[in-house]
């Protein structure tokens, strides 16, 4: 009896602290890659916070290398699946992708009419990237007929965006004419995406009398699996969050430019996107921090205020893929000395430094592991010590550097660190410069990451006491 009770009030606390969350429902086709499909619109939906719900239209065969065969579930099955899910409670979004043939496009608009789904988006997927047809020629024309007109946004890549309107897309007028053509089916708005464009993927949004461009620069791998899907669903989930389309079309943009910079590599084929980096991200950024502030407090314990220059030293790391300032943590002052004891005015954030940022961002264009950099003092014994440690060592010449480059602020770091990188033919442990008119000569010791960082210097610290002359020794004991 004891144990029912007990049992009972453990449900009763369960219930207590249940919330009722937002869903966005996904229709559409699996992938057994995990690419693309569901599989990408569930990681989209769960990565904005949001509950994700799901109907599968159709199976696909699939892996990295691109769709072997599908096979369409029978409109029963879908029909089930779909009602089954509505009659529990409207979802504050649905996105549709792939839907395989004119059957199931028309149960799915017959379903959407009768519960008055809102914020449908549509990923008209007509043909798969290497050019396997995914909807037949009858699925188009009820695509455009049934369920285009309940549509709050339709996004079409430029090749989806021909067959739909009927329209050779070759400039900008031609884009237009299309886009006109497919509000004329009664869809509210129409996202064009460039991603198939030569020059740049901007995207263009037209909603009646409206448009807007959304420009972006074209990313080394952009050509990834599942842009798209997750695109869509991004674009769902803002709406589902009460945003105006063209700020959730803004915000998926965002989203898909980082799940593309995270993109992930699983087979012999295409790379994927991934929905889940920027939570990822948020993640490495939180342990890059954690990992940083203990090094700085062993550093201090220490005492490796002899390796301080006289214009102080920095540290910084990259999180993986680093791009820009705001991605490289860094210490807001810099790391002070103090006779042999380091000191810092503030903890480490990120974007802190442009100066040590410059270098780990160019280093990290040789090397994208190389992504830790500090500064020490240059003295032959300090550098003694990196050769004892049989550190790989690389140099440059500040008496070299292009007057372009001593012109423009900030960056003499960058070319130096790219010239020592270029010339010795790798990212090294050690690259430094005897130092220039008003600059003083440096150490820079990079590492693949905050510990290994760590142990180069403290290693550094440890053989330069050894090695140090005794007069030297005897001058640093009196400060």
């Amino acid at each position: 009896m004891a144990d029912s009770i007990n049992e009972s009030n453990s449900f009763s606390c369960i219930a207590h602290v249940m919330k009722t969350v937002s869903t966005v429902l996904a229709v559409g086709g699996s992938d057994s890659s995990g690419g693309a499909g569901v599989p990408a619109d569930i990681k989209t939906i769960t990565a904005h916070d949001l509950f994700a719900t799901s109907v599968i239209a159709s199976i696909t065969i699939q892996n990295s290398q691109g769709v072997k065969t599908a096979y369409d579930l029978g409109e029963e099955e879908v029909t089930a699946q779909l009602q089954t899910i509505l009659e529990d409670g409207k979802p504050s979004a649905v996105k549709t992708g792939m839907l395989g043939n004119e059957e199931i496009v028309e149960c799915v608009a017959r379903l959407f009419k009768k519960f008055k789904v809102k914020n449908l988006v549509v990923d008209p997927v007509i043909r798969s990237s290497n050019g396997t047809p995914l909807l037949s020629d009858e699925g188009v024309r009820i695509l455009k007929d049934r369920l285009l007109p309940l549509a709050q946004v339709v996004t079409p890549n430029l090749p989806e965006a021909e067959i739909l309107s009927g329209v050779r897309i070759r400039n900008e007028k031609d884009l237009k004419k299309a886009a006109q053509a497919i509000l004329n089916t009664g869809v509210r708005h129409v996202l064009i995406k460039g991603g198939h464009a030569k020059k740049n993927a901007d995207d263009w949004l037209f909603g009646g009398k409206r448009s807007w461009v959304f420009e972006s620069e074209r990313l080394d791998n952009e050509n990834l699996h599942g842009t798209g899907c997750a695109l869509a669903s991004a674009i769902a989930c803002g709406l589902a969050k009460g945003l105006a389309v063209n700020d959730a079309v803004e915000n998926a943009k965002g989203f898909i430019h980082a799940a593309i910079r995270g993109g992930v590599q699983t087979g012999k084929g295409k790379g994927h996107v991934d929905p889940m980096a920027r939570i990822q991200q948020v993640h490495q950024r939180f342990e890059l921090l954690q990992g940083v502030s203990a090094a700085l407090e062993v550093l201090k314990a220490n005492h490796i205020g002899h390796l301080i220059p006289e214009v102080q030293s920095n540290l910084g790391v990259g999180v993986p893929g680093a791009s820009g300032v705001e991605d490289v943590i860094a210490v807001p002052g810099r790391i002070i000395k103090l006779g042999d004891e380091i000191r810092t005015v503030a903890q480490p954030q990120f974007g802190a430094s442009r100066h040590v940022a410059k270098i780990v961002l160019t280093a990290m264009r040789f090397d994208p592991t190389m992504r830790a950099v500090m500064n020490i003092k240059f003295s032959d014994t300090i550098l003694n010590a990196c050769k004892r440690l049989k550190f790989r060592i690389a140099s440059f010449d500040r008496g070299r550097e292009p007057k372009s480059v001593k012109q423009l602020e900030g960056s003499s770091l960058e070319w130096g660190t790219y010239t020592a990188i270029e010339k010795f033919g790798a990212v090294p442990d050690i690259i430094y410069d005897l130092g220039g008119q008003g600059k003083e000569e440096m150490v820079r010791v990079l590492a693949p990451d905050i510990g290994a960082l760590l142990d180069k210097v403290l290693k550094i610290h440890q053989v330069a006491l050894r090695i140090r002359p005794a007069k030297e020794t005897d001058r640093w004991r009196k400060r």
